[in-house]
């Protein structure tokens, strides 16, 4: 198995993408701390994994508390062992262009989108070093990459992720510390659907965005995380792995 004895926290794992990443994560071995506001479904998703012969753990955790991802790292080394996979999974997306946007939805925004990712790398960084390195995976977006018109907040953040990502890849190299970030076009979950693919016509109209002819789904995203996570990508460090149906490209 691809991450066999490998320990990975992935925040924004109750549902959506972070849940499809869990549940891949745990089929291929690793032992999974599931971290979400969303206590309820976190749990359900806990003994989801565990009743299927998996090994998980859920943590609440409020990416933009610092306090709490010190708590969530220090549970998972009580229970686990170790860290060596960080996937930075959680992540608000609002529409907004640059006039209407408030400051309580920039900061928000920010704060989880941005400050969310700093918070857990930063945490990260010293039970992995213990241990001889690890992956940091950090979903960004194509707004990271490429302007849109209604989410102004939104490509700010996704645009700091990407440039810390690299940061972080370039320091702590040495310490056998990986990190890339991942850019996924418009992908059919909880978090877009409200806003890009709310009715059949919306759907249509992101289909027709990308070269492929339909919008990704968590499934899509995920198998490129799992690569990034596991040693397959060990030549891999600082990179942007595009997941967008040739988006980009165009």
């Amino acid at each position: 198995m691809r991450l066999n004895d490998k320990v990975a926290l992935i925040t924004g794992a109750a549902r959506g993408q972070g849940a499809v990443e869990a549940k891949l994560f745990s089929s291929e071995g690793a032992k999974v701390v599931i971290c979400d506001i969303l206590d309820a479904e976190g749990k359900r998703l806990e003994s989801e994994i565990n009743s299927s012969g998996g090994s998980s753990l859920f943590v609440h955790l409020d990416v933009t508390e610092e306090s709490e991802w010190q708590n969530a790292i220090e549970t998972t080394l009580r229970s686990f062992g170790k860290i060596d996979i960080l996937v930075n999974n959680a992540g608000i997306y609002k529409w907004s262009q640059v006039e209407e946007t408030t400051s309580e939805l920039w900061d928000q925004t920010m704060d989880i989108n941005a400050k969310g990712v700093f918070l857990g790398t930063k945490h990260a960084i010293s039970a992995m070093r213990h241990t001889g390195g690890g992956s940091i995976v950090n979903i960004s977006s194509v707004a990271g990459l490429v302007g849109s018109a209604n989410a102004a907040a939104y490509c700010a953040s996704k645009g700091a992720v990407r440039l810390l990502t690299k940061s972080t890849a370039i320091q702590y190299a040495k310490d056998g510390i990986r990190a890339n970030s991942v850019h996924p076009g418009i992908i059919d979950t909880p978090m877009t659907t409200p806003n890009l693919l709310a009715t059949k016509e919306a759907r249509e109209r992101s289909a027709l965005r990308h070269p492929l002819g339909r919008v990704g789904t968590s499934e899509d995203v995920a198998y490129g995380v799992l690569f990034l996570a596991s040693d397959e990508s060990s030549f891999m460090t600082g990179a942007e792995l595009v997941i967008d149906g040739g988006l980009t490209a165009q």
